[in-house]
């Protein structure tokens, strides 16, 4: 049985950095995996490791900007339509990884998870080739600044999560920065973030955040009002995203993370998966 992982998620989410420090997890822990780059706008120098498996090497956004004139959001859809008439190509290419981890980082264009047909046909082909496959759909910390901002990354998962139809973890990263800021002379956490409970009702989003504003400076136009109020009962009505927090800094955090990975696809019958971090005295202590 083949593996197969893709990293989704906005740009700034830390796709590349997580799919690295998966990567070297897996290699300590003496399991063969392999990087895939399904971005055709990537840098070479944005990878730690070099991938077994590059969409530049059948098309390129440079090229296609270049030679067609396309602009950036129009130049990627038409390399993904090129990849979806080329699937051929792509099977050639993962023919040679058997029994394998494949981690495919992924554009930073949402549109592509939250309807767009490309990934959702690619998830298929997968499937097709044998290949069982999960989601990673990562929002950085920064999110939780602003309520509003959060929700609509809420919402962007929740769109993704029904688009594919794939199992799927979402995950908050880059919490290593929601830490007590010793230049902030009020004392307050990064975020405006100040304790445990805070952070478990966007954890586990609380839609009653966006249903009252904190003060009368976050509080939204009035004509918001029963737009919100419609978020609210969406997210109450349909309670699909929840996050795993992800510190990089920390190798339990990013073992926990992978291990619902594992779980999620049912990776090896004789794994135990860990259950996820309950926000308890160790977690975050540095928000007191």
């Amino acid at each position: 049985m083949r593996y197969a992982v893709l990293v989704t998620g906005p740009a700034g989410a830390g796709k590349s950095t997580f799919s690295g420090s998966f990567m070297t997890h897996l290699n300590m822990s003496r399991r063969t995996a392999h990087l895939v780059n399904l971005d055709p706008a990537a840098a070479a120098t944005s990878f730690e490791y070099e991938p077994v498996i590059d969409i530049k090497d059948l098309i390129s956004l440079e090229d296609v900007m270049g030679e067609l004139g396309y602009g950036p959001n129009g130049g990627l859809v038409y390399c993904f339509e090129y990849l979806l008439q080329n699937m051929d190509w792509l099977e050639e290419e993962l023919g040679g990884f058997d029994e394998d981890y494949l981690i495919i980082d992924c554009p930073g264009q949402i549109e592509l998870y939250t309807h767009h047909p490309f990934l959702p046909t690619l998830v298929k082909n997968l499937g097709r080739m044998g290949i069982r496959t999960c989601a990673v759909y990562l929002i950085e910390s920064q999110f939780m600044e602003d309520k509003y901002k959060f929700f609509s990354g809420v919402l962007s998962a929740m769109s993704a999560m029904v688009n594919l139809e794939i199992p799927w973890i979402n995950v908050m990263s880059k919490m290593d920065l929601v830490t007590s800021n010793p230049e902030d002379p009020s004392g307050g956490a990064r975020n405006g973030l100040r304790g445990r409970r805070n952070i478990a009702r966007y954890l586990d989003p609380d839609p009653m955040l966006l249903a009252f504003p904190q003060d009368e400076r976050s509080a939204p136009n009035p004509r918001f009002h029963a737009l919100n109020q419609a978020i609210v009962q969406l997210i109450e009505d349909h309670p699909l995203v929840s996050f795993l927090a992800l510190d990089l800094t920390s190798s339990d955090s990013l073992e926990t993370v992978i291990s619902h990975i594992d779980y999620t696809m049912q990776y090896g019958e004789d794994e135990e998966p860990k259950e996820p971090h309950d926000l308890d005295e160790g977690d975050f202590q540095d928000l007191e």
